[in-house]
């Protein structure tokens, strides 16, 4: 009986078939991209696309690129253990959508850049370009390991295949079709993925609906369970999800990956206009409320199901993220093929998210480090110098797979990931796009500032997790466990709150203040960090009281308007003139 413990079944044929076909249909629109554009080599092609892409399609590729496996895994964990407060991230959602289409899109789609990093050399100098390169690759990288992490922990404890035989299949798969295909392979197969995610999705909920006797009955039994009581106000900041951690930490959190990262940035600005690149930040919104509410009520449905035998507790499962995987092959065995669609829809979680990351990778790589170096490349070795790298970003995230083994809950540790390093990088954007008095001394500074006070905080929330107090996890029991019932007729069942991450026996004094800070605050706090600190550097270096600076002054004020005048206007023949006066202003403004 589904919800009572114990050991469940297995993958059947008919689940292997349907999870197979599923990936070697996402390879194949890959090898399919290759041979439609196959004369098409250049760079542009094969990095944007070509700049034609549509609004939709990039749009729920945006999408799909950070609703990866640990989406489909980690968030109905998520909302099983902690309740449906992870729903408020859709607040978040609105407001980082804004933010990026109406400021950052513009500037980066006018600038007709391949890499986001590029606008930093611009502003300020090539060593700060280099080093946000150089940031976003460990960024990516770290992040991508726990991807690929992920749903292979999922299909190990469903199917028991080995575990790094599966990790390294899931890389190769991206490998190939990244490799062949190139950007434009990446989007339709993000399509194609994300559609598969959500039908994961609608799954689970469907026959858990069937199971509990409809969906009114796992709603009363959220309730019951105090899992619908999402709106927490208390201000304090080292509570881990309250309304203002989510709303206000969760938009800076969101926004630094959003506008910021390469992997998003080469998505829109492949789009033909500018019109269309701001349109899939708004389509993406929507995909994004979709696929959290989706999420989050399979935690719930989740919950309806275990909610008198935790599968956790009553050593089923050895961790949190396998909850879903268990669930499933519980209540949805005896339907062949489905379990395989929803392992599918993990799976198509992660090879978007890794072929867009390797695909970015690639991008950074060849515009940061190597054009500026080798400046006489043909089109064909710029083509076969791609697919090399391609090569060898995949093999390096499935390495890195490695390390996300150790790093707990694979959703907390990816945002916390995104945090620690996006913000203090996010900071040093805001600061040239909004303070003409920033200077380089004082932009490389405050990042570093930022970087290094957001890794202490992260890294010590890693070492010494935030106690119960501060995590506030809802309570499981095992009462109605079969492996509990009928052993001892004069035992009462009991009933306790959930500890995945065991705590070190000593705790230092910042353990329970500096430490406990909510992970969704890193972002906030890095930003913040640089930009003070930046601000403050600048004025300290004294290039803005200088005659030398007071002329840079002048040449930032003239690129700032001529930029307010580009932002709200679309580019024509007219104005082209100003545009590359602008960019020549820039240059001059960066030799000073």
């Amino acid at each position: 009986m589904a919800g009572t413990g114990g050991k469940v079944a297995t993958f059947s044929v008919w689940d292997y078939v349907v999870f197979a076909g599923t990936i070697l249909f996402a390879a194949g629109i890959g090898l399919f991209q290759a041979i439609r554009g196959r004369k098409e080599t250049s760079s542009a092609e094969f990095l944007l696309g070509g700049r034609q892409m549509t609004a939709v399609p990039v749009a729920m590729s945006l999408t799909a690129s950070f609703m990866s496996g640990i989406t489909v895994i980690g968030t109905p964990a998520e909302a099983y253990r902690f309740g449906a407060a992870f729903w408020l991230f859709g607040f978040s959602y609105a407001i980082m959508s804004t933010i990026t289409a109406e400021i950052f899109v513009p500037l980066f789609y006018r600038l007709g850049i391949t890499s986001a990093y590029e606008y930093l050399e611009m502003r300020f100098n090539r060593i700060i370009r280099l080093i946000g390169t150089s940031m976003y690759i460990v960024q990516t990288a770290l992040y991508t390991g726990l991807v690929i992490y992920a749903p292979a922990l999922a299909l190990n404890q469903i199917t028991e295949l080995d575990l790094w035989g599966v990790l390294v299949a899931t890389g190769a798969v991206c490998i190939v079709y990244c490799t062949l295909g190139g950007l434009k392979a990446v989007i339709w197969t993000d399509v194609l993925q994300m559609v598969i995610m959500l039908a994961g999705f609608v799954a689970v909920i469907a026959r858990g609906a069937v199971i509990q006797g409809g969906l009114t009955k796992i709603w009363e039994d959220a309730g019951q369970g105090g899992r619908l009581d999402a709106f927490d106000f208390d201000p304090d900041p080292l509570k881990r999800h309250t309304f203002w951690t989510i709303v206000v930490g969760g938009s800076m959190m969101w926004v630094s990956i959003y506008s910021i990262n390469q992997s998003q940035v080469q998505r829109y600005i492949s789009c033909k206009t500018l019109g269309h690149a701001k349109m899939s930040l708004y389509v993406n919104m929507v995909g994004l409320w979709v696929t959290v509410s989706l999420a989050v009520f399979s935690g719930l449905t989740m919950y309806s199901v275990y909610k008198d035998c935790d599968p956790l507790l009553n050593t089923d499962i050895t961790s949190s993220d396998q909850m879903l995987p268990y669930m499933v092959m519980d209540i949805l065995a005896d339907y062949p093929g489905i379990p395989g669609l929803f392992v599918a829809a993990a799976y198509s979680g992660t090879l978007s998210t890794v072929s867009s990351s390797i695909n970015a990778l690639v991008a950074v790589t060849v515009e940061d480090f190597i054009f500026p170096l080798c400046k006489d490349l043909t089109a064909k070795q710029v083509s076969w110098m791609n697919m090399g790298l391609s090569v060898f970003f995949g093999a390096l995230c499935i390495g890195m797979a490695g390390v996300a083994s150790v790093m707990g809950s694979v959703l907390q540790a990816a945002l916390s990931i995104f945090g620690m390093i996006s913000g203090p990088l996010l900071g040093l954007y805001l600061l040239g796009m909004l303070f003409r008095t920033t200077n380089s001394i004082g932009g490389l500074s405050g990042m570093i500032i930022g970087l290094v006070l957001t890794l202490w905080v992260g890294i010590g929330a890693q070492l010494y997790p935030p106690g119960d107090d501060k995590t506030n996890p809802l309570s499981v029991s095992t009462a109605g466990c079969n492996r509990t019932l009928g052993q001892n007729p004069t035992a009462t069942p009991w009933t306790s709150a959930v500890t995945v991450t065991q705590q070190p026996d000593v705790r230092p004094p910042l353990a329970d203040t500096w430490y406990s800070l909510s992970y969704v605050y890193f972002s906030l706090f890095g930003t913040l960090t640089t930009m003070i600190s930046g601000l403050l550097l600048s004025v300290i270096t004294g290039d803005c009281l200088t005659p030398t600076a007071t002329a840079k002054t002048k040449q930032y004020n003239y690129i700032n308007s001529s930029y307010k005048c580009l932002i709200n206007s679309e580019i024509t023949e007219g104005n082209m003139c100003l545009f590359y006066r602008w960019i020549k202003e820039i240059e001059k403004a960066t030799k000073l």
